[in-house]
């Protein structure tokens, strides 16, 4: 069973960029697609970015599409969420979750994920 880590959260300014990072420890994450979640005080978990095992296949919520990218790096067992241009209603704890057997093709809901990690916190404020 894989174990995530979520990292590189933290307090910017809008305008600014911060690049998220999803490790997995105890497996390879190979096999897992891989999807970005955030969790806004009061709000409900949003699915806002998946990447397949393949890496070929990337999705896009519309509230981030143009301004975060995916990526995967098969080497560091890690997955990396680009955060630019960010505002702040990008403000939430971000999470990472792993599935096998998933293609992102109807990302978006929570309970399709096994596996989550403990998340980061990312705040936009002036």
């Amino acid at each position: 069973q894989v174990t995530l880590v979520e990292s590189g959260g933290g307090l910017v300014q809008p305008g600014d960029s911060l690049r998220l990072s999803c490790r997995g420890f105890g497996a390879t994450l190979d096999y897992y697609a891989i999807g970005w979640f955030r969790q806004a005080p009061g709000k409900e978990r949003e699915g806002i970015s998946c990447i397949s095992s393949m890496g070929d296949g990337k999705v896009y919520a519309e509230s981030v599409r143009g301004r975060f990218a995916i990526s995967r790096d098969y080497a560091e067992n890690t997955v990396y969420l680009q955060m630019n241009s960010l505002k702040p209603d990008d403000s939430a704890v971000y999470y990472c979750a792993a599935e096998t057997h998933y293609t992102c093709s109807d990302f978006g809901l929570p309970l399709d994920f096994a596996t989550w990690g403990r998340g980061t916190q990312v705040t936009v404020a002036t």
